[in-house]
């Protein structure tokens, strides 16, 4: 990899992990003061809004988490207070908080092994609780608001379905979306990991032999 490249990818995640780690630090200090998670869009969504994503490996997380907050969020205030929009964004931030340092130090060649095995193992926990938990149940709760509002009438009424059905369909495929990404970040984990097993077994000290 070429100095520049080194200097763009780092660069790159750290600013990615710079406004992930503010956008965490609001979401917990708007609990801590207030005692309530009420403020959880207030405090953290808009800012999540901005924090520019590349274009992830499987794009399925990418347009979720884009029709998520841009389409459903931003757009529904009566959603932005429910607890399962505050575990959406703590578990997206917590992930990213973790994922975007792990890259920027693995470009410079300087990333601590314990940092990769979190990177890879986070998910575990993290990734049903913000997708299943979080998301899923936050796309329910909006349902009624969509219907009632008529929510994108305008771009649907010349499609045969609602926003309405599309979301309802959403929901039905998403269980099954979300373990195909699941087993995938499993994959890229025993691939990882497995990878640094191997060198550490490898470069392990030998016997010597007289």
């Amino acid at each position: 990899m070429g100095r520049l490249a080194t200097i763009y990818l780092f660069t790159y995640n750290s600013v990615q992990a710079g406004g992930w780690t503010v956008a965490l630090i609001k979401l917990l200090t708007n609990v801590s003061s207030t005692k309530s998670i009420d403020g959880t869009y207030d405090a953290a969504g808009q800012l999540i809004c901005i924090v520019p994503t590349k274009v992830l490996p499987v794009l399925m997380q990418w347009g979720g988490r884009t029709h998520f907050v841009a389409a459903i969020v931003c757009q529904i205030p009566e959603v932005q207070k429910l607890p399962t929009v505050f575990m959406t964004f703590a578990a997206w931030s917590l992930s990213e908080v973790i994922r975007y340092p792990q890259y920027a130090l693995n470009a410079v060649g300087h990333c601590p092994g314990w940092l990769t095995w979190l990177r890879y193992s986070a998910f575990v926990v993290l990734y049903p609780i913000g997708a299943i938990f979080g998301e899923v149940l936050t796309m329910y709760h909006a349902l009624p608001y969509i219907k009632k509002k008529h929510l994108y009438g305008n771009l649907f009424d010349k499609l045969p379905f609602s926003y309405y059905s599309f979301v309802m369909a959403l929901l039905a495929c998403y269980p099954f979306l979300w373990m195909m990404l699941y087993m995938y970040m499993f994959k890229q984990r025993k691939s990882k990991l497995g990878r640094r097993g191997e060198r550490k077994h490898h470069s392990g000290p030998k016997r010597r032999v007289d």
